[in-house]
């Protein structure tokens, strides 16, 4: 096709900035549109209830004829883990690493979708669309098999890094593709770039892996008499790979604990990043073992309360009890906003006589993400003509936004969006557009999108100020009480102990119904919201508290 110069690439966020999690950018070109990433977050304090975070794709759904494809940069589940609920809407292609796609299958099976496009691409691999080049360039992370992606166009290449950190010594040997990024640049110029910013306040650069080998040998050979129980996240598959070489080398026999990390470890095992299978057992044969022959492997290192380490700390495993002189690593960096379900499950630790080391303490966690000095030879790689900082929160952005000031691209070629800001670009001319449909979809259970801000509101109430519920029984002949008013109270007061404030609301009700039965009045609505104004009034003099009320009424 004629290169057109009024032509713009668009390149739209639906998640990742202005938060952490919830990755997902598309990239628009005339009639086609790719999708970088689906991912999830997990819910924030005050989404009560919510089990997790996903980006609305009402615009990719309004346009699903021009949707070509969606590319995963990485198996982590802020990039994929939307991705089970995102396929049922939009039914297109998925590429990604070997890695990615069977952790994708996993989740897929889990949900029942089985008519899933699923296609594996190595690096350097093109996938050639018609107004559009997409290829996969291989970067470090914490995870294997971790790519960047540049879509090539005839206006100049996008460019976005995904999750990376230049790690010069990786666990597998596989360096990050640094002379294609270069060759890309000085070949054809890279027109925007989009880069990881979650460590873009933090100077100097991020440790490598095998730094935390070291230190997990170190604590090894110290708990020689222990049982060994190591914390990570799932997703971590070099860590998982470095405590089995360390197990081996202590001769410890290996077992997983938690459902996520037993299907990781499945696939990793399968593709071969782990491989000491020999050494790994199943947790139901821990019994038959040592202490100082086994180390367990489990999930819940941000505390999350039914992951298998919380369990553990409470007493309420079915196969794992912490005892008395335990080991236990926990090998990650509390998320902003976890430390006290961290610190609340180290507490239960050592209250059982557990030893709990953590990452302040011993070198057993680096961040898988990029430092300032990272960030900064990234832009010395690639050279963009524009700058867009991706994957973090406002201050993040703009730190990383100052990074690529100082490393020398122009101030008016740097641009902060947000999610559902159109950014278009071409190779003349680059501006802010009109903003799309974005947002956060809320996933409770089973359902997606079904929980909006009233029933959040609602449970934001009952938690806070409990609920008050108001049973009357009413002739259906002359509308006269039959029974009650009877009133139950949960998370408000305790009736029994609250009888004068009881009887006080019932005298309440019962005036109200004499009132509208002496004016003839019989519209249940207005009787509903005359109890609920009384007696909201009458309960705030005398408690200081706002309970929602909510009268029954029934005819007989």
């Amino acid at each position: 096709m004629t290169k057109n110069n009024n032509d713009k690439i668009k390149i739209i966020p639906l998640g990742g900035l202005n938060e952490i999690g919830k990755n997902m950018t598309v990239i628009e070109y005339r009639d086609e549109i790719i999708v970088i990433d689906a991912g999830l977050s997990f819910p924030e304090d005050e989404l009560l209830g919510i089990d997790i975070v996903i980006p609305d794709v009402t615009y990719l759904q309004k346009n699903i004829d021009k949707v070509k494809g969606i590319f995963i940069t990485h198996g982590h589940e802020d990039h994929i883990g939307a991705m089970p609920y995102i396929l049922k809407k939009l039914n297109v292609p998925v590429y990604g690493s070997a890695l990615s796609i069977e952790l994708i299958r996993v989740k897929l099976k889990e949900h029942r979708i089985n008519n899933a496009k699923l296609n594996i691409i190595s690096p350097r691999k093109q996938i050639k669309l018609k107004n559009m080049s997409v290829e996969f360039i291989k970067v470090t992370h914490s995870i294997p098999d971790a790519y960047s992606i540049a879509v090539h166009t005839d206006q100049g290449v996008i460019y976005h890094t995904g999750d990376f950190k230049i790690d010069l010594t990786p666990i597998d040997g596989q360096m990050m593709d640094i002379h294609r990024i270069c060759q890309i640049s000085d070949e054809e110029g890279i027109l925007v770039m989009m880069a990881d910013s979650t460590n873009a306040d933090k100077e100097g650069s991020t440790m490598s892996e095998k730094r935390v080998g070291a230190g997990l040998d170190m604590l090894f050979k110290k708990a020689s008499d222990s049982r060994i129980i190591v914390a990570t996240f799932a997703s971590n598959i070099h860590r998982l790979q470095q405590i089995t070489e360390v197990a081996k080398t202590y001769g410890r026999k290996v077992a997983v604990s938690g459902r996520s990390m037993v299907n990781i470890v499945g696939v990793a095992k399968e593709l071969g990043y782990i491989t000491d299978d020999e050494n790994i057992i199943d947790l139901n044969d821990i019994h038959k073992y040592k202490d100082n022959e086994l180390v367990i492997i489990t999930t819940g290192s941000q505390g999350e309360p039914m992951s298998a380490l919380a369990r553990m700390a409470n007493a309420e495993h079915k196969k794992v009890e912490i005892k008395k002189g335990d080991l236990v690593i926990i090998s990650a960096h509390p998320i902003p906003g976890n430390e006290k379900t961290v610190s609340k499950v180290i507490n239960f630790l050592l209250e059982k006589g557990a030893d709990v080391v953590s990452s302040d303490i011993a070198d057993i966690h680096v961040s898988g993400h990029a430092r300032r000095d990272e960030l900064k030879l990234m832009q010395a790689f690639a050279k963009p003509k524009y700058f867009l900082p991706v994957h973090g929160e406002y201050k993040m952005l703009k730190r990383h936004a100052e990074l690529a000031k100082e490393t020398g691209t122009k101030e008016e070629n740097i641009f902060i969006i947000s999610n559902g800001e159109t950014f278009e670009v071409n190779a003349n001319s680059a501006r802010r557009g009109q903003r799309v449909t974005s947002g956060r979809i809320l996933v409770d259970g089973l359902g997606v999108g079904d929980v909006g801000n009233i029933v959040l509101r609602d449970r934001k109430h009952l938690s806070e100020d409990g609920l008050m519920t108001i049973v009357v029984t009413l002739s259906k002949e002359d509308g006269r009480i039959l029974a009650g008013p009877d009133i139950i109270s949960r998370g408000f007061v305790y009736v029994r102990e609250s009888e004068g404030l009881m009887d006080g609301a019932k005298d309440i009700i019962t005036n109200i119904f004499e009132r509208c039965e002496d004016k003839n009045i019989k519209e249940w609505a207005y009787i509903k919201n005359t109890i609920k104004e009384e007696l909201r009034d009458y309960l705030y003099i005398k408690t200081k508290r706002n309970p929602m009320i909510l009268p029954i009424l029934m005819e007989v």
